[in-house]
């Protein structure tokens, strides 16, 4: 299980970028920011999020690239002791734009620091 730390960290990452996040475990959301929790608490993770996570790699969208889904703008795997335990989502500007890449770093900051969690 991922700590119950990822609640607080969506909800300052939401504040300090103003996009909406979403912290999955390998299965399902477990917390998120910006968005409603009775919408997305416990949903299960997406095929395409799977396989972010399987491959551990980032997905960054693009204005000319397929979504993962059409909301969906970064995932980054949130791995620690080698092993993946979930993912960090941020979704998209409400006028559709992709995640500036000072927007993009800052999540993969919180995936790396969310895996170190788990480390510990």
């Amino acid at each position: 299980e991922l700590s119950s730390i990822t609640g607080q960290y969506a909800d300052v990452l939401y504040r300090g970028t103003g996009l909406a996040v979403i912290v999955t475990d390998r299965d399902c959301v477990i917390a998120c920011a910006g968005i409603s929790k009775k919408e997305v608490i416990d949903r299960r993770v997406s095929q395409s999020l799977e396989t972010v996570m399987e491959k551990r790699v980032n997905y960054v969208c693009a204005v000319d690239s397929e979504r993962l889904k059409p909301i969906e703008a970064v995932a980054f795997p949130i791995i620690g002791g080698g092993d993946v335990s979930g993912s960090l989502i941020l979704l998209m500007h409400e006028n559709g734009s992709c995640p500036t890449q000072t927007e993009t770093k800052l999540a993969q900051i919180a995936a790396s620091f969310l895996g170190k969690q788990m480390e510990e």
